[in-house]
């Protein structure tokens, strides 16, 4: 086994022990024999479990920045784009069913959330980046979201961030509630969709 790959393997299995058991109960030894290696090998490969850690954080933060919508979508700039996706209520139900099942189903994304939601308390820069992706970026995207709408006549003038918290608060608790009860997906997927097109119904101008 070549010297990358098991620093991916080493990667791999502390993820899955850090986000069912939490950083500070996995010890080295737990994920070399996850990986099948011996401690001494792992420590060739990370100098310690804090390394692992904040490579994994990297890891997760550049997957997000370039996968996550709410991440990369700039709403100020959106009209200026030429690919700019139709905003229709269905559209707009497409688009947030779309990144909902990106968050549930990617394994690293999942996993990374399930690590965060179980670290935040125990570790201020992760609580950081919990409330950053779980909480700051969403309402940010669903802010602007709202705000071209408004500015493209499809919703009535209103407060935004209000409006955007009404959008976005309910399905982040939903996606919650998959992250402890998966088999409600299909339950949770029908709620989002019924809370969409009320929401553009309410606020239709």
């Amino acid at each position: 086994m070549d010297r990358g790959n098991t620093k991916q393997e080493i990667l791999e299995a502390s993820l899955n022990l850090f986000s069912v058991q939490g950083f500070e109960a996995t010890s080295i030894s737990q994920i070399a024999n996850a990986v099948g290696i011996r401690k001494a090998s792992l420590y060739s490969h990370f100098e310690s479990k804090q390394a692992i850690l904040d490579t994994l954080v990297k890891a997760v933060l550049d997957q997000y920045a370039e996968r996550s919508i709410f991440a990369r979508v700039d709403w100020d700039k959106y009209d200026d784009t030429e690919d700019k996706q139709a905003l229709t209520p269905d559209e707009a139900e497409q688009m947030i069913l779309g990144q909902i099942g990106y968050i549930l189903h990617d394994p690293h994304i999942s996993k990374a959330r399930k690590m965060l939601v179980m670290e935040q308390f125990q570790n201020p820069e992760l609580a950081k980046l919990q409330t950053k992706q779980n909480y700051t970026d969403v309402m940010r995207y669903f802010t602007g979201f709202v705000k071209y709408l408004i500015r493209n006549g499809v919703l009535a003038e209103d407060d935004p961030e209000i409006m955007a918290a009404q959008l976005c608060l309910p399905i982040s608790t939903w996606i919650n509630l998959c992250d402890r009860e998966p088999d409600r997906e299909s339950e949770v997927k029908e709620l989002i969709n019924r809370h969409i097109l009320q929401f553009f119904r309410i606020y239709k101008k």
